[in-house]
């Protein structure tokens, strides 16, 4: 990234990396957001926009068994990352 934004003209460029904890309801909550509410949705629906559902309904089956169904004794979390970008052009 930082290579691009000096080609492109930029300096003075600070990249900071955050990392937090991801939580929610239950992992159809999470699969809802990725599968419907993310540019993947367009790419399922690219593919077979009938399946959105069960592709959906996969995807929370999956999120279960790797970061929890939801229930009190299993939350659903995960690590989520992004970058903070500033530059002066």
């Amino acid at each position: 990234m930082r290579r691009d934004l000096i080609q492109a003209g930029y300096s003075d460029i600070t990249i900071t990396t955050l990392q937090e904890v991801s939580r929610t309801a239950t992992a159809r909550d999470a699969a809802v957001a990725y599968c419907m509410g993310t540019p993947l949705r367009n790419e399922i629906e690219a593919r077979d926009g009938a399946r959105l559902d069960l592709v959906t309904d996969l995807a929370a089956q999956a999120i279960g068994k790797k970061f929890g169904d939801g229930s009190a004794n299993c939350p659903v979390e995960g690590k989520i990352s992004g970058h903070v970008i500033t530059a002066i052009r």
